[in-house]
């Protein structure tokens, strides 16, 4: 851990790009500005010596390019405490699995008990976005839902209540194949980010307890202290108030879906308005897909929605309520 204490100057320009490239890993990892490198699917390696590089399970529609992020300085990087991490001046990435034998609430609890030392002891403590991916998330009736449990065991393993100030941006997906993991990601900073809700929906971190014993703990969005960063979008669905959308329309719920990326965009723009105004090439997006045999609709519906420069990649991936068949997550700058 004390390589990550060092001290080090804060560069204000310094910020991350987040890019979907087809290269050799290899190739990508000789790049010293690299901070961290995603690769999909049985096409992708399953694991590779640099703790920068994570495997994410879900299957994606074609040929599945790496996802890179990348900053202005150079990346150090290693691994302690079974957690792969790499950072520059301001920013780091982590990395976390653990074994899930059927009690997602026990493995999520570790799992961010173990985060929060973490980022305690790191000198990044302050979580900008969280990626948390784990087997079969609606498995499971009533309060005894696999994704109601992930969220008791998150509030346990944070282990006090956080402000809304404090949450980070999330996001939380089924993988439709067994793997008995849960897997832990993250990009954290020096500084607090500003975390952003939708007008449209309701805070998350308010949903009433229809939709279980513990509500969810994350921002729809966080806005990056540095100007220079984009802004950070959660997890998005066909979701108004807190209620689900057109259970009946895939290509209603996709609208909808857009609809609320439009609105955090809006939102975060009011507080800078060098962002973009509308989705473009500064705009990577990740969509997941509950239906397997949909993936090639969406990116058709993709195609006539989106302007053919935004970046994206259709994973197959479930989401976090069963009447609901997509959901987006991304960046915006």
């Amino acid at each position: 851990m004390h390589a990550l204490n060092d001290s080090l100057p804060h560069p204000a320009a310094a910020s991350v790009r987040v890019a979907y490239r087809h290269a050799p890993l290899d190739m990508l990892l000789a790049d010293p500005s690299l901070l961290a490198v995603f690769g999909f699917g049985d096409a992708a390696p399953a694991q590779h010596d640099d703790p920068r590089y994570l495997h994410v399970a879900l299957q994606a529609l074609g040929t599945a390019p790496f996802e890179c992020w990348s900053v202005a300085g150079n990346v150090r990087h290693g691994r302690d405490d079974g957690i792969a991490w790499s950072a520059d001046a301001t920013l780091q990435f982590g990395a976390l699995e653990v074994a899930d034998d059927g009690d997602v609430e026990a493995a999520s609890a570790q799992a961010y008990q173990r985060l929060q030392a973490w980022l305690a002891a790191s000198g990044y403590p302050h979580p900008l976005r969280l990626w948390n991916y784990m087997d079969a998330i609606t498995e499971g009736e009533g309060d005894g839902e696999r994704y109601r449990r992930f969220c008791v065991g998150r509030a346990r393993g944070i282990g006090r209540e956080l402000a809304p100030a404090e949450l980070p941006a999330a996001t939380a997906i089924g993988d439709p194949r067994r793997s008995g993991r849960f897997q832990l990601y993250w990009l954290a900073a020096r500084a607090a980010g500003t975390a952003l809700e939708n007008p449209r929906q309701t805070q998350a971190w308010r949903y009433p307890r229809q939709y279980g014993p513990q509500a969810p703990g994350f921002a729809r969005a966080m806005l990056p202290a540095n100007e220079s960063m984009p802004l950070l979008l959660s997890g998005t669905a066909a979701v108004v108030g807190h209620a689900s959308q057109h259970g009946d329309s895939l290509a209603a719920q996709l609208d909808e879906t857009l609809a609320n990326l439009d609105s955090l965009v809006a939102t975060a723009r009011a507080l800078r308005p060098g962002l973009a105004a509308r989705l473009g090439a500064g705009s990577p997006l990740k969509v997941y897909v509950r239906d397997a045999d949909a993936l090639a609709q969406v990116a058709a519906l993709l195609d006539q929605r989106l302007p053919s420069m935004v970046p994206r990649l259709v994973l197959h991936g479930h989401v976090c309520r069963r009447e609901l068949a997509v959901e987006i997550d991304g960046v915006h700058a």
